[in-house]
């Protein structure tokens, strides 16, 4: 197998690890396995963490109220990090730390492309931790959007007058696909274009990114980045796994996750998580 400049050959147990003091985990294909739930292994692993001077810091594309029953089970009282990075969230405190939303003007823009070209296409839109669209199609939804309701079905000209945390476009994957080069190639300046899943966009401001948000967390823990260990398994990870000291894809990641890693784990159904804890020396 080649190896990529970050991937590493494994070394013997007898090799030092290297020092992490923050682990930044994704969740949807990383640390929740397909039926969407952390192994009791892996929850008893990262329970650990604390005492051994860890942070464990949550990295996802989902809203905080998508987040909240895992960030409980796990017990944290750390920052998380919410829509790729335009939200930075303090859950206990109920409040943004950091918060980078898109200008209304520009997203009704692209709203009025998308239906110009597709009237069937669901718009959704997030702003903080709400939930704002006009038309809801159950063929086609988000993780967030299988445990919760809208919080406000009403039309566009209604609540695109603000600042938009996050945008997303919904339908047949052959409507998206077509949609995202057109959008790109439009709005690429000012938006960035994220497709995890064939049936979805998601549209943060340029300046959004996992990397960013991690960067600020770590500073606010006072962890410089190279004992930082970040994990993931999607296109929207790679420059969280980047900027972190130690970098580790899932196997069922993405082609581009692995080729930025260090070292690649098993699979999110096989406790990928918990064996790169137990690599590295953060469990027993």
């Amino acid at each position: 197998m080649s190896l990529s400049p970050r991937m590493t050959v494994d070394t013997p147990n007898s090799a030092k690890p290297p020092v992490i003091r923050l682990v930044a985990v994704d969740l949807d294909g990383t640390l929740l396995n397909d039926t969407k739930q952390v192994t009791r292994q892996t929850a008893e692993a990262l329970a650990g963490l604390p005492e051994r001077g860890v942070k464990l810091v949550i990295a996802s594309a989902r809203p905080p109220r998508s987040v909240r029953h895992i960030y409980q089970k796990l017990g944290l009282d750390t920052w998380q990090i919410n829509y790729n990075g335009a939200l930075i969230w303090d859950e206990p405190g109920h409040q943004a730390v950091f918060h980078r939303p898109m200008n209304c003007r520009l997203v009704r823009q692209m709203i009025d492309v998308s239906r110009d070209m597709f009237d069937e296409v669901l718009v959704t839109c997030e702003i903080m931790d709400r939930w704002f669209t006009d038309r809801l199609d159950d063929r086609f939804n988000t993780e967030t959007g299988k445990l919760f309701k809208p919080d406000v079905v009403a039309s566009i000209d209604e609540f695109c007058n603000q600042p938009i945390t996050k945008l997303l476009l919904l339908g047949e994957p052959r409507m998206i696909g077509r949609l995202e080069p057109m959008l790109t190639q439009r709005f690429g300046e000012q938006f960035t274009f994220v497709q995890t899943d064939d049936h979805m966009l998601q549209i943060m401001d340029k300046r959004v990114s996992k990397a960013v948000a991690l960067e600020k967390v770590a500073r606010h823990y006072r962890t410089p980045m190279e004992q930082v260990m970040a994990i993931g398994d999607a296109p929207n990870d790679v420059g969280m796994l980047q900027s972190a000291g130690v970098a580790v894809a899932m196997d069922n990641a993405s082609a581009v996750v692995k080729e930025v890693a260090d070292w690649v784990a098993p699979s999110n159904n096989d406790h990928g998580v918990f064996a790169a804890l137990k690599r590295y020396g953060l469990c027993g």
